[in-house]
């Protein structure tokens, strides 16, 4: 019962089975209800038409009794008292009495209320009049009835009928139930049987109609499994041609594996990368601390210091890009981002151009996010503007419809369109930015469009209006 087919395959049976059962108990019951009704009115047509012959004052004895057999008779007065009965009928039940020898009955007085014309006899009950039949639905029963050494099961009528004389008399008329039993039987003998035949059908054509669907998911359990033991992320699993579901799976786990493929490739570059980065500036620290053991009077102070500070940027850079792939939040607090750009352009004394502010301080700008990564955007694309920049510097903070845009401009040679994409990859730096003092690691921008994604925004790069590069960082306003 573990297997997904086995599972389906009793839900599917445990649903027939219990559809058919209903349907079955239905079909059961409604053929039993018309047999029934049947037999009913065989025996009322047989009840009224002995009662018609004695309301008419025919004598006991010259009543017409037909096809006894089949519809047994039983006649009783007002005491209970069989009158007539069928020429061959031995026993009965059901009728309410269980006599069947008749009794001969006194001629009946005429009470005071027998020739009122509503048949009233003045008690309680209505009765017909005299020389009528009873036109109230009859009262039906079951019963048994023995005729000529034969008991059968009947479905008996009664019916009122009062004599000429005043006598009340009630007509108990059968009819066999005999086919109605071997009809109900046949259709449940024949639902017994089918029934199991039917169900091993819906159980079989389940388990193989489940197995050919669930065939491509153990396709791709298995290449799955021999990617994990491979560790081999460029294998895909195979995709049905069928557009279900299932089809859908295999699509989305090599977009998985894609993803997943691609992540892995990036978090090896980025430790190959890292390591590149890290080997130069502590190789060259170590040396200049070796020259000076040896020789204290050549240490290059100026140079050890500017060593360690690129380390120790390159350091933080690492671990922000480390935290920013391992899912950081950016947190839920407010930033006003006209007046992070003043204060980040304010702390920058030692820029070698000075930075031109254009950011409207009667307007709030405000954003939802860290304020701390966002003074790091900032600050990177300041950076790196003043790497490339010829004699101007400019950023500007303006809304744009739901949003805000923070624009940092210089006058520098730009970016080459078909590069605009690449240099926001980690560790890119393009050819004139790669000494070791102007180009810096290649993480700046990367981090910056790492940052803004996080945010919800943008981070874009086209042609400045007078030349140059500028760089827009689009974020969605507080919410």
């Amino acid at each position: 019962m573990r297997s997904v087919r086995a599972r389906a395959a009793l839900g599917a049976t445990l649903v027939v089975a219990v559809a058919l059962v209903g349907a079955g108990l239905a079909v059961l019951l409604v053929l039993r209800a018309n047999l029934i009704g049947q037999a009913d009115l065989q025996a009322e047509v047989v009840a009224r038409e002995v009662a018609g012959e004695l309301a008419t004052g025919t004598p006991y004895g010259e009543v017409e009794l037909d096809d006894e057999e089949d519809h047994p008779v039983q006649v009783t007065d007002e005491e209970d008292r069989v009158v007539l009965v069928s020429k061959d009928l031995r026993a009965v039940t059901g009728t309410g009495t269980s006599g069947v020898t008749p009794v001969p009955a006194p001629s009946a007085s005429p009470s005071p209320g027998d020739d009122d014309d509503d048949g009233d006899d003045g008690g309680d009950t209505a009765r017909p009049g005299r020389g009528q039949v009873s036109n109230d639905d009859p009262d039906f029963s079951d019963g048994t009835a023995t005729v000529d050494r034969t008991t059968a099961d009947y479905r008996f009528a009664a019916v009122e009928a009062t004599t000429p004389d005043g006598v009340t008399l009630t007509v108990h008329a059968g009819a066999p139930l005999a086919a109605e039993q071997e009809a109900v039987g046949t259709v449940r003998g024949a639902m017994l049987t089918g029934l199991p035949v039917l169900l091993m059908v819906v159980a079989g054509v389940t388990w193989l109609v489940t197995r050919r669907a669930l065939r491509p998911v153990e396709g791709i359990r298995r290449e799955m499994a021999a990617i994990t033991a491979s560790e081999d992320l460029t294998r895909r699993v195979p995709e049905p041609d069928s557009r279900d579901e299932i089809a859908a799976l295999a699509r989305t786990t090599n977009e998985t594996l894609t993803a997943l493929e691609a992540s892995v490739e990036r978090q090896r570059r980025f430790v190959a990368d890292a390591s590149h980065e890290l080997r130069s500036p502590i190789a060259s620290l170590r040396t200049q601390l070796e020259v000076a053991e040896a020789h204290p009077k050549l240490l290059d102070l100026p140079g050890a210091v500017a060593d360690t500070v690129r380390l120790q940027v390159l350091a933080a850079d690492l671990l922000l890009l480390a935290r920013l792939d391992a899912g950081e939040k950016p947190g839920g607090g407010t930033v006003e981002l006209g007046a992070l750009v003043r204060e980040e352009v304010s702390q920058r004394t030692g820029d070698r151009i000075a930075v031109t502010v254009e950011a409207p301080e009667g307007e709030a700008f405000e954003v939802n996010g860290s304020r701390g990564q966002l003074a790091r955007v900032v600050g990177n694309l300041l950076d790196n503007a003043q790497r490339h920049a010829g004699a101007s510097v400019a950023v500007s903070v303006a809304a744009d419809g739901r949003g805000v845009r923070v624009e940092v401009r210089d006058d520098g040679d730009g970016v080459p369109e078909e590069e605009r994409e690449r240099i926001f990859e980690r560790f890119v730096r393009l050819d004139d930015a790669r000494s070791r003092d102007d180009g810096g690691a290649g993480l700046g921008l990367a981090i910056a469009r790492d940052v803004a994604a996080r945010h919800g925004g943008t981070l874009t790069v086209h042609r400045a209006d007078g030349g140059g590069a500028a760089f827009l960082l689009r974020l969605p306003r507080r919410s």
